[in-house]
């Protein structure tokens, strides 16, 4: 098992940006994927963005395309998340989580973070 935690959430005005960070307490394996999600009050999770640990393959959510942008260090291993041009419908709980393939499916996913609120203002 990996620990995960995210940090960089908090408020923000609509338009605005923030750049989240997830650290992994050991060595993120080759063969896994990072993955972003995030919950809103009364929804269900929903997946954001993953990538492959070690080739540049990459996963968007339609709703963020052309906003957000996973990538990595793998030095640090750490994942991060820049988020662009945000929008009040991006409010909500964001995880990063650990898991085979930077699938859309929560269940592929099996070490979750903590989580780190992000508002948007509009």
């Amino acid at each position: 098992q990996v620990n995960l935690v995210e940090s960089g959430g908090g408020l923000v005005q609509a338009g605005g940006s923030l750049r989240l960070s997830c650290a992994a307490s050991r060595r993120i394996l080759s063969s896994n994927a990072m993955g972003w999600f995030r919950q809103a009050p009364g929804k269900e999770r929903e997946f954001v963005a993953a990538l492959r640990w070690t080739t540049p393959t990459t996963n968007y959510a339609d709703s963020v395309k052309g906003r957000f942008t996973i990538s990595r260090d793998n030095a640090k291993n750490t994942v991060y998340l820049q988020m662009n041009s945000l929008k009040p419908e991006d409010t909500a709980v964001y995880y990063c989580a650990r898991g085979r393939s930077p699938d859309t499916a929560p269940n592929e996913y099996f070490d979750w973070g903590q989580g780190t609120q992000v508002t948007v203002s509009s």
